[in-house]
């Protein structure tokens, strides 16, 4: 169903611009700001799928650089189980009374913002990738289809990688774009990403890209690590009130 154009659409067109800006800054962010304050004006399943066009497109942005088929070649079984996975969890966010969506989707947010709270780093040595690379797009999948979330727990292993951070940042975008297409052919497949969502969804991208370029012009002046800090404290009280919400 597409939204009305009122002081609802403009609340939703506003969401995309500050998502971006966040996403500017730090590389991610925009699924979970998106999904997350939209997740308090509608069902998560018509957030995720008003998000499908900005974060396709921002991604596809991200992607760019000399190091993405090294990059695509190495995460090649995570980006398989991300697909698989995302089918297999879109029939939660699908099927789920509302409550419990929203309840899922806060907790998938909370989760996220507390680990990046941590500021724990780990580190995955080589000879674990073969096996460990699949299950985590597995459970990201899974995660992913449930929620709208792509970040968890695919962003805490691409950063234990030891990437250089601009392969990090591009794995992160080509991990993010694969979670996008399959979320949203998962979506329409439920007949829940039709024509009117998806004009809703265009009509979003202008002011998601106009915030990721403001994000990406004030970054070299704004301290990235406590935005970052800023950043996941309004996450985790964000998820916290989703959650709470969807269990009252």
């Amino acid at each position: 169903m597409a939204l009305p154009l009122d002081g609802t659409f403009l609340v939703v067109l506003a969401i995309f611009a500050f998502a971006g800006f966040v996403k500017g800054m730090l590389g991610l962010g925009l699924p979970a700001i998106a999904v997350g304050l939209l997740g308090t004006l509608m069902a998560p399943a018509q957030a995720a799928a008003i998000l499908i066009v900005p974060a396709f497109v921002t991604n596809v942005w991200q992607l760019a650089g000399p190091s993405l088929p090294a990059l695509a070649r190495r995460l090649a079984t995570m980006m398989l189980g991300i697909a698989a996975g995302t089918f297999l969890g879109a029939g939660l966010i699908t099927g789920a009374a509302g409550g419990r969506a929203s309840a899922a989707l806060g907790v998938a947010l909370a989760a996220y913002a507390a680990f990046g709270l941590t500021g724990l780093r780990l580190a995955v040595a080589p000879r674990r990738e073969p096996w460990l690379s699949p299950l985590i797009g597995a459970a990201t999948g899974v995660i992913s289809g449930a929620t709208g979330v792509f970040s968890i727990p695919a962003v805490p292993y691409l950063q234990a990688l030891g990437l250089e951070k601009d392969e990090l940042v591009q794995a992160l975008g080509l991990s993010f774009l694969v979670s996008t297409v399959s979320l949203g052919l998962s979506l329409s497949s439920n007949g829940l990403f039709g024509a009117s969502i998806a004009g809703t969804s265009l009509m979003a991208l202008a002011p998601a890209l106009l915030g990721m370029a403001l994000g990406q012009a004030v970054r070299t002046r704004i301290s990235t690590d406590r935005f970052r800090r800023w950043f996941y404290w309004g996450l985790l009280l964000l998820g916290a009130h989703l959650a709470l919400r969807g269990l009252a």
